[in-house]
């Protein structure tokens, strides 16, 4: 049985659902099996040019052998093999990969997916969506969080479809053949997402090669001694040299705080751009330094404020190098503000530890109770690895939750002007609820800078 063939007689996966009553991904089944239930024949011989041979049909022997070291199934030519010996087969899009290996994720927001590949928090991930129309929109310049793509891969339910959006200059996969990356689509994201959900984070390999012969036992092999993401520094790897950011989130949703404009180093150890845009419209001046930068290379900037980012990999990892900064900065009296690695890092100067989770936190619809105001905020959140409540001294406090696993996202210090948050309060992609922390840290260097500190 031809099941391209047939479903190209019907008129295209759309109509053969239509016609016998199902959904495109049952559809996506029938092309995986290479075969159409019994019970959809009588539908399917309604249509001109399919006869009852097509479907009873057997393959040849031949047709059945799966050499895996030579070539796919008919209609995938690209395939994501997961280190449990999960083989999942696909159409590949964007540019050819031999084997792109990393830690498989999924997010589950419903818009941003160019932000998201961009974010360099998704350094060393292969991002799975859980929303099926990926690439509808296109990309822009503007949507970009970060000079290149960060993430090594996407994977996608639906096949890529031409932008429609004004804003669209680019389509997905031609900016994905700009940034040398792959995705693939026609892939069960749902299994996916449940095999995820249920047993933890996994190492994958999406593997689109120009040749189109997928050994899927070297790729396997390949995935299992990828070592993992934990002892992992990213943040070297993603970090740009020292810069002044002097650009606001878009005019048309908040004016600029244009007097008494802080001074304010931003470390960056994987920073969002509209992380750096929003510390500029809260009143902040902003000079960003790379990962490695140095207290005293800090220091000599006078800043009234250091802003600790986002950022990739194992905090222990970056830590090393990060936290001896950190703490000098504590120790200097400036007033430091952290979220995401920043939050991790900003524990561990505290005195606290970090951890991996079993399931990571990944999309703009993550729910956080502040547990003072008892407020719930839904934020945008990135995250592999959390920091341990238990670990942490008695003069810093819990400052709000994840509602979902009860893990810690926020912290301050009673004894200093410091305070972090694990989630995302910049979104991009994501709701706005939290910006309000952005303005909390001007805040502090207001009143310090009233009071002569």
């Amino acid at each position: 049985m031809d099941i391209d063939r047939i479903i190209e007689k019907a008129g295209g996966a759309d109509e053969i659902a239509a016609l016998a009553g199902v959904g495109l991904e049952a559809v996506r089944k029938w092309r995986q099996s290479r075969t159409v239930p019994t019970k959809h024949w009588p539908a399917l011989l309604r249509v001109p040019g399919i006869e009852l041979q097509d479907l009873t049909s057997a393959e040849t022997p031949q047709e059945r052998e799966t050499d895996v070291s030579n070539s796919c199934p008919a209609g995938a030519n690209a395939a994501l093999v997961l280190a449990d010996g999960t083989v999942l087969w696909g159409r590949g899009f964007g540019a050819h990969t031999d084997g792109a290996v990393g830690e498989l994720c999924f997010s589950t927001g419903m818009t941003g997916y160019q932000e998201t590949l961009t974010d360099p928090s998704f350094a060393g991930q292969i991002v799975t969506f859980t929303f099926p129309h990926i690439g509808n929109v296109g990309t822009n310049t503007d949507d970009n969080e970060a000079p290149k793509m960060a993430a090594l891969g996407a994977v996608v339910k639906e096949d890529v479809t031409a932008p429609a959006s004004w804003r669209s200059m680019e389509s997905l996969d031609g900016w994905l053949k700009q940034h040398g990356r792959a995705g693939i689509s026609g892939v069960d994201t749902r299994a996916v997402t449940r095999s995820l959900r249920d047993n933890g984070p996994q190492t994958a390999i999406l593997a689109f090669p120009a040749n189109g012969r997928i050994d899927t036992d070297s790729l396997l092999n390949r995935a299992r001694q990828w070592p993992g993401l934990e002892g992992m520094d990213l943040a070297k790897e993603v970090t740009q040299p020292k810069r002044v950011w002097t650009e606001g989130v878009w005019e048309s949703t908040r004016p600029a705080r244009t007097e008494n404009r802080r001074r304010v180093v931003a470390m960056d150890y994987g920073a969002k751009d509209n992380i750096l845009r929003c510390l500029v419209t809260a009143g902040c001046d902003v000079t960003v330094l790379p990962a490695t930068a140095t207290a005293e290379e800090i220091l000599e900037l006078k800043p009234e404020g250091v802003f600790l980012s986002n950022g990739p990999g194992d905090p222990a990892a970056t830590g090393t190098y990060a936290v001896p900064a950190i703490k000098s900065v504590l120790d200097a009296n400036v007033p430091v503000f952290g979220i995401c690695l920043g939050h991790q890092l900003l524990a561990q100067a505290l005195g606290g530890k970090t951890y991996k989770l079993d399931r990571g936190h990944r999309g703009a619809n993550q729910p956080v109770k502040d547990i003072e105001s008892g407020r719930v905020e839904i934020t945008s959140q990135n995250h592999g690895f959390a920091v341990d409540e238990k670990s942490l001294p008695a003069d810093v406090k819990v400052t709000h939750v994840s509602l979902f696993d009860g893990s810690n996202e926020g912290i301050a210090s009673t004894t200093k002007d410091a305070f972090s948050v694990q989630y995302h309060p910049e979104a991009s992609p994501g709701p706005s609820d939290s910006f309000y922390l952005f303005e909390r840290f001007v805040a502090v260097m207001d009143r310090r800078a009233k009071a002569g500190a």
